[in-house]
């Protein structure tokens, strides 16, 4: 089937009580029936329901979904996106190991990954994904998993992902791409080689700004790499916490299994029922939201492009834009959603703009219906240093637009105004 009819249908089974909408399963726990019962779901010996923060009905709809959108083996919901990159590492990686990051990610997953984690004993080396060049020359014994964006956020960069791709398969390290701005919709990490995405579901998957939630996809095969992988012995050796389980021998997804019985069971950033049901109404709507977000986005682009006072303008759709080509190769018709930035003449000038316009509001989040204007370098990336945001290629005078689903001549009016 079509992502489309995926979206719409994949993962319930209406046949139960007929109800046309995924019900919302707003429940805490399970009544098993029989001691027998309960002692085999917590033994794996039969799959069900055990506790909402293990599982939940509603929340299997929309896992059994995005792995479909995906063309995954498994997916793991959990309460935000940062969870779900937490999560997706802390699987990988353990005090000792090291990890490595793009430069060109986002703000609250940079500090996620390079500060906190540090303080978990686990270091991030951060190379240059625009090329990866220097990418193999970082990787050790100790390299558990390489991280990058699809879509970079805020510069809207695309990552030499074949390469990327290539060096982590000869050293046989998980690769783990975050795919909240391109969505399955508009490009398939898993069908690009890439092993495990990352989604904040808060963000486009949702659509409407109403939910926070995250999403962690499992490619298939994945366990192949994982089973006698010397880097990755926690999968191959008896689990204490599990009387002894040893992931790799079990018939199941494993990297999804072990986030759900150790990661989910014992840290608890699960999911509510209520968020999974709001974004499985955002998956159903998500492909005809993806194509216009990003038609209003390439017109607005096109429009700030040809504008004097603006100095710079990333949006990879555009045909003179310098990753154009990799847009055509890697993404759906080209099309790289409804996330771009430009840069004016200093920090003054863009808060201007930020305080000008009228149907941009200014607000932190994306891939809202509703259009949203953001100044990165004092809010979503302050919290870094000068270096940092240097580094990161996030200039004072850079501003990021979400373009939402308004009618684009009244967004381009709205900033031509705000632009003078």
């Amino acid at each position: 089937m079509h992502q489309e009819t995926l979206a719409l249908h994949y993962g319930y089974d209406k046949q139960a009580f007929g109800t046309m909408s995924v019900p919302v399963y707003q429940t805490t726990a399970y009544d098993f029936g029989s001691a027998e019962t309960a002692a085999d779901r917590f033994a794996l010996r039969e799959l069900g329901p055990i506790y909402t923060r293990l599982n939940n009905p509603t929340t299997d709809v929309l896992e059994a979904r995005i792995a479909a959108l995906e063309s995954a083996e498994a997916a793991i919901a959990t309460a935000s996106g940062q969870a779900a990159i937490f999560y997706a590492i802390a699987n990988l990686a353990e005090a000792g190991d090291n990890i490595i990051v793009a430069k060109k990610i986002y703000g609250g997953a940079t500090t996620l990954l390079t500060h906190t984690l540090k303080r978990f004993g686990i270091h991030a080396k951060v190379f240059e994904s625009d090329h990866a060049d220097d990418l193999e020359a970082l990787i050790d014994d100790k390299t558990k998993a390489i991280f990058f964006e699809s879509l970079s956020n805020p510069q809207i960069a695309i990552p030499n992902i074949e390469k990327i791709v290539s060096i982590a398969q000869k050293h046989a390290v998980v690769t783990v791409c975050d795919n909240t701005v391109a969505t399955p919709i508009l490009f398939q990490p898993l069908l690009s080689g890439i092993d495990v995405s990352v989604h904040s579901a808060s963000k486009y998957i949702n659509g409407q700004g109403s939910a926070i939630g995250g999403l962690i996809v499992e490619a298939k095969g994945l366990n192949a790499k994982l089973i006698g992988n010397p880097r990755y012995a926690h999968f191959n050796e008896p689990d204490e916490s599990y009387h002894g389980l040893v992931y790799a021998s079990l018939p199941f997804p494993i990297f999804s299994l072990r986030i759900r019985l150790s990661l989910i069971r014992d840290i608890g950033a699960t999911l509510s029922p209520y968020n999974a049901w709001l974004l499985i109404q955002g998956l159903e709507t998500l492909a005809l939201r993806m194509k216009e977000h990003s038609s209003n986005a390439y017109k607005v682009a096109a429009f700030l492009k040809a504008h004097p006072k603006v100095i710079n303008v990333s949006y990879p759709g555009l045909e003179s834009d310098p990753l154009h080509v990799r847009a055509k190769r890697y993404f759906k018709n080209a099309q790289t959603s409804g996330l771009l930035s430009f840069e004016v003449e200093g920090l003054a000038f863009a808060k201007q703009i930020l305080n000008t316009t009228k149907l941009f509001s200014v607000v932190v989040n994306i891939g809202d219906s509703k259009s949203i204007i953001t100044h990165p370098a004092s809010t979503t990336h302050q919290q870094l240093s000068k270096e940092e945001l240097e580094k990161a290629g996030i200039k004072e005078g850079l501003i990021r637009l979400s373009i939402g689903l308004e009618n684009v001549d009244d967004l381009i009016e709205d900033l031509k105004i705000a632009l003078g």
